[in-house]
């Protein structure tokens, strides 16, 4: 999986001068927002993973790629990505129109009231990425997007209160709405769960840089995650793979830290960090005990 991609690099991927960064924020600490029409999207993207979160009204037809399923958009719709889920688009039709807004939580939490966008049944885990809109929805939100557009270019002092408020109406509004269902559904609640906590597992690997954390380390992360309760996550995933779900944790943090010393020529300090660990003697302890040898004693391994 490649590295998540940034605003900045988004902005230089679509050749827009990051110096307007600082344009489309309010004040330090109050998160970013932005919104273009879809003639700026690429007709093919990378599967991959985004720091920021994205809402697009898609007019033309395509595929979505969406964590390891996939929805084909053929009529106008409404799509939600999120940090944590990588996803790919693979236009179809010449025409692609509509619009796309990207934002960071921080932006749509500025506002207390809001709730935390991972607990959103539209970005949450497993939430199905895909609107698909009637003839007077269309209406509804491309008139809320062009609101959009015509308030970022306005000079009020209050606009980004006001996309704000677009962008909060968008969300409640398809919240009311149903989702598609082309998508495979596991057999049972305790399989769905279990499904979608591997799934989230490995989404979060490799770590492709020293400075990319490892963002979900415990349990109670990933029940968060998925709007359940940490005991019930616990029992489905041990029912359904006779193991806990600290001791899948715990394996897969194991292998990631088997490859960064293998391949990689960060210290023992930086694999420590990125893995999630608060002291690099934790780190060692960790992987000395499931080993039975040092992370050092392995790097000197290897010729």
């Amino acid at each position: 999986m490649e590295k998540p991609e940034t605003i900045e690099a988004f902005y230089k991927r679509i050749n827009q001068n990051t110096s307007k960064l600082s344009l489309h924020n309010v004040g330090l600490g109050l998160g970013h927002f932005n919104i273009f029409p879809r003639s700026f999207c690429s007709q093919h993207t990378s599967y991959s993973r985004r720091d920021y979160y994205k809402v697009s009204y898609i007019i033309g037809t395509g595929k979505l790629y969406y964590a390891n399923q996939w929805v084909y958009i053929d009529r106008p719709a409404l799509m939600f990505s999120n940090p944590l889920v990588p996803y790919s688009w693979e236009a179809e039709s010449a025409d692609q129109a509509g619009w796309f807004c990207l934002f960071t939580e921080d932006f749509i939490r500025h506002d207390e009231r809001m709730f935390s966008l991972q607990d959103s049944p539209l970005f949450k885990a497993g939430a199905r990425p895909v609107y698909f809109l009637n003839e007077e929805q269309q209406v509804e939100i491309s008139n809320i997007f062009r609101k959009m557009a015509q308030e970022m270019h306005s000079d009020y002092t209050h606009k980004f209160s006001m996309l704000r408020n677009y962008l909060h109406l968008v969300i409640h509004e398809a919240m009311k709405w149903c989702a598609t269902d082309r998508f495979e559904k596991p057999v049972n609640a305790a399989a769905r769960i279990t499904s979608l906590f591997l799934e989230l597992l490995e989404r979060q690997f490799p770590i492709d840089a020293p400075d990319l954390v490892l963002q979900l380390r415990a349990p109670q992360h990933y029940a968060h995650q998925l709007s359940v309760h940490v005991n019930h996550l616990n029992r489905s995933v041990r029912e359904q793979t006779g193991k806990t779900t600290s001791a899948h944790i715990s394996d897969r943090v194991l292998k990631e830290a088997a490859a960064l010393l293998r391949h990689s020529d960060w210290n023992i300090s930086e694999i420590a960090y990125s893995l999630g660990f608060e002291y690099p003697a934790h780190f060692t302890s960790f992987y000395k005990k499931k080993t039975g040898q040092s992370p050092t004693a392995l790097r000197r391994s290897i010729v």
